[in-house]
């Protein structure tokens, strides 16, 4: 998607106007409908600084409409009609002949641009013409599924013609009962990947008849399979091909996604066979106005070593909510936990009761965990209008169909742009104008994102990273391929295997006999896969008070995440960690709110263990490699969530080892010397230019800055010389290294502009501050980390 925005562009259109007129009236000033405020200089006040940093109008796009094809079945056309589809548009129509003519499509298009429509409309054709045909549908989350699974039976109960085809869920909380049905009578079944790799293929016999006649498999939101949880993905879905196969079935993969970069190269790697691509969107949608927020830093606190605060991105959110709500404005607030939409929507609450007390029941908080049918009470509301105002978390971003509100303010960044203009679509989805306000959180990618607009605005969204060569991940679904079917030598050698069966046959997990790779009798890989992301062995994180688990986490994470006195938050609900048993696997946690949160302290040793590539710029040595990061947790800092320390605790936990990758430069002292860094200066601007590049790496690749980590050094005993590390926080790694060396010159331009924009003196959490440094962000020099960067880029060229 490339947004084509100008900054002053207030044009006599009243739907943009009406946008713009409601970005006049928050943040408790009138602020002028022209473009760009500067924001003030270094040391001014929250009172005298202006937080709109941008504002530009995006246009309006009027529809374009397609005739039915010739070969839907009448029945379906009679359906979706009634249903409201007049006519269908034109990436509507472009995706579904491709889809019926055999071809596996991506269709890659905005928030509310009918994509469901794009293979409803072939694969109820096909179901209807052959009674033994099924389709499967796959969704990353129950909510998206149930409510796709609601529309496609509201449009199979229109017709008699469609009524044989039963449409049915099927996951985890589905009761057995319905399970034996849904897998004897539906010839449409909604489901997920983690059902698909534990349940359907790990028991294929049983829905042999079902995998016999598979004509389709939608997997719908597919930009959000990414990462590790994107690899395993990718490799689920080629076991199914694969079994698929067995049975004479070679299906035919619809994709749904948000508008993301080259959605058919992602869409192939993701489905392991070539996709076409479908992106020129024909839905209506009105005019928006897209205004970047910068909270204001705080007067009167301190946050650590002497670093200024902003104002939390939620406390501003609702600032912003309240005032839109005052203005009459259906408004959704988007922000990161459950807390913090109770948080934020008592917040607005308080803020309307000072001026508007009419108002305060008219906003509500909007999360997971509600019941079904207080969520659909909640979506009714909102969409029509009783209820003015709600803060929700992103369970609202996805698949829930919520017409007409006014704004979105969307509270931090939620991680890539793809998610933002999900979040962002939801308003203005009746033609009408709307506002957008992403307020940014205290951290770099946020304050780079307000202050750099184009790169959130003027750029492609992100491509999906995922890597199924990952031995950490090929391995275990290797296992699972050969428990469901022996694998052949072919395969083996289409799968790039060979190396990786021949480790696991040495640990004995395979046998290789003459008609191919079979499992050790007794093993039962399924369950040992947690395809959402977990590697190796798991910790159950217990309540106990009541011996609820909670979740799991990688064991190596373990020390990092749930070591006493750590602050565990479990879907928005907050629990304090009792004890840490790596023997036994568990973490006791109690339900608790603190008013801190704890942030841990580590020391970090990287060992080189392999080079994937390496190139030499002069002074400057840049390289991708393969690298073991060892990690002892030595402690905790407690924050109040003004950024405050309260205190330091310490820790022994044991030493956690990390097989992964890396990308890593080097410099030579004598370049950094003539640049003015001595030896004294060298440690506190490598690892300062090391916390920004984690900062912003997110901008590059699609990971959140927990999945990643650095280690910087004045002397590295295998480069030999001062050196920055920034690596995959997953075993194996999960290709956002490899991402970030790819596109070294764009993430390190960034990541020192970030740092020149900032307007502390010293560093802060906007720029080279870092909530997860185990040295207590000591020793950083800000100038030297631009200086550093500035070195970098100029031998970069």
């Amino acid at each position: 998607m490339n947004t084509v925005f100008s900054s002053d562009d207030t044009s006599g259109n009243s739907a943009v106007t009406y946008g713009r007129e409601l970005l006049s009236h928050v943040g408790g000033r009138t602020i002028g409908l022209g473009g760009s405020i500067p924001a003030g200089p270094d040391g001014t006040s929250e009172q005298d600084t202006a937080p709109l940093t941008f504002a530009t109008d995006v246009p309006g796009r009027v529809a374009r409409h397609a005739n039915w094809p010739d070969w839907a079945h009448p029945s379906v056309v009679r359906a979706l009609r009634d249903a409201g589809v007049g006519e269908p548009w034109t990436h509507q129509a472009e995706a579904a002949e491709l889809a019926h003519s055999g071809t596996h499509v991506v269709l890659s298009t905005g928030t509310a641009s009918g994509k469901s429509c794009a293979y409803q409309l072939p694969i109820l054709t096909d179901l209807a013409e052959d009674p033994r045909a099924t389709a499967l549908y796959l969704s990353p989350t129950k909510a998206l599924g149930a409510d796709q699974l609601r529309a496609t039976t509201t449009l199979c109960s229109a017709d008699r013609d469609l009524a044989g085809i039963h449409p049915c869920g099927f996951d985890g909380d589905t009761p057995t009962e319905i399970r034996g049905w849904a897998r004897e009578n539906s010839r449409w079944l909604f489901t997920n990947p983690d059902m698909l790799h534990v349940s359907l293929l790990r028991g294929h016999t049983r829905w042999a008849h079902f995998l016999r006649k598979l004509r389709y498999v939608v997997i719908d939101e597919c930009h959000s399979y990414r990462g590790v949880f994107g690899s395993h993905v990718a490799w689920v879905i080629r076991r199914l091909r694969r079994i698929a196969a067995r049975y004479g079935a070679h299906p035919v993969f619809v994709l749904a996604s948000a508008t993301t970069a080259d959605p058919g190269a992602a869409a192939t790697r993701l489905v392991g066979a070539p996709c076409a691509e479908v992106t020129d969107d024909g839905s209506p949608h009105g005019p928006r106005t897209i205004a970047l927020w910068e909270p204001p830093l705080m007067s009167d606190t301190i946050g650590e070593n002497g670093s200024p605060v902003r104002r939390p991105a939620p406390t501003e959110a609702a600032r912003i909510m309240a005032d839109l709500v005052a203005e009459g404005a259906r408004t959704l607030t988007f922000v990161r936990s459950r807390r913090a939409a109770e948080v934020t929507a008592l917040a607005a609450r308080r803020h309307l009761a000072e001026r508007h007390p009419d108002l305060v029941s008219r906003v509500a908080s909007y999360r997971a965990g509600y019941l079904s049918e207080d969520r659909r009470a909640l979506e009714t509301a909102l969409s029509e209008g009783e209820l003015l105002g709600a803060a929700s978390t992103n369970a609202l971003e996805l698949g829930v169909d919520i017409a007409g509100l006014d704004a979105v303010v969307v509270a931090g960044f939620p991680g890539t742009v793809a998610s933002f203009w999900q979040q962002g679509g939801r308003s203005g989805r009746r033609g009408e104008g709307s506002l957008v306000v992403l307020v940014a959180r205290d951290d770099p990618l946020d304050m780079y994102l307000v202050h750099h607009p184009e790169a959130l605005l003027g750029r492609p969204v992100e491509a999906s990273v995922t890597d199924p060569t990952n031995p950490y991940v090929l391995g275990p679904q290797l296992l699972c391929a050969a428990a469901e079917q022996p694998l052949t030598q072919d395969e083996v050698d289409e799968f790039g295997a060979h190396d990786v069966l021949a480790r696991l046959a040495d640990e004995g997990l395979v046998r290789r006999r003459a008609h191919g790779w079979f499992v050790t009798p007794g093993t039962d890989p399924h369950a040992a896969v947690d395809i959402r992301g977990g590697i190796g062995s798991q910790v159950a994180i217990v309540d106990a008070g009541c011996g609820r688990l909670l979740g799991t986490v990688d064991a190596g994470r373990a020390p990092a995440t749930v070591h006493p006195g750590a602050v565990h938050i479990h879907q928005g609900e907050s629990y304090v960690v009792d004890e840490l048993d790596l023997d036994q696997g568990v973490a006791l946690v109690h339900e608790e709110e603190p008013e801190w949160s704890t942030s841990v302290r580590s020391t970090t040793d990287i060992t080189i263990t392999g080079s994937i590539e390496q190139k030499q710029y002069g002074d400057v040595d840049v390289a991708l490699v393969e690298v073991d990061v060892t990690d002892q947790v030595i402690g905790y800092l407690r924050r109040l969530p003004s950024g405050e320390v309260l205190d330091s605790v310490s820790l022994d936990m044991p030493a956690q080892t990390l097989p992964t990758r890396a990308v890593r430069y080097t410099l030579t002292p004598e370049l950094l010397e003539a640049a003015g860094l001595g030896a004294e200066r060298i440690p506190g601007a490598l690892h300062a230019a090391e916390h920004a590049a984690i900062g912003l790496l997110p901008l590059i690749a699609t990971c959140d800055r927990g999945d990643i980590g650095g280690v910087s050094t004045a002397l590295h005993p295998d480069t030999g010389l001062p050196t920055i590390f920034v690596y995959d926080g997953h075993p194996g790694g999960a290709g956002f290294a490899d991402r970030g060396h790819a596109e070294i010159r764009r993430w390190l331009t960034a990541t020192r502009d970030a740092i020149e924009a900032c307007r502390c003196r010293a560093g802060c959490p906007s720029c080279v501050y870092s909530p997860k440094c185990g040295n207590g962000n000591e020793p950083l020099d800000k100038d030297g980390a631009v200086r550093v960067l500035s070195l970098v880029l100029a031998a970069l060229g």
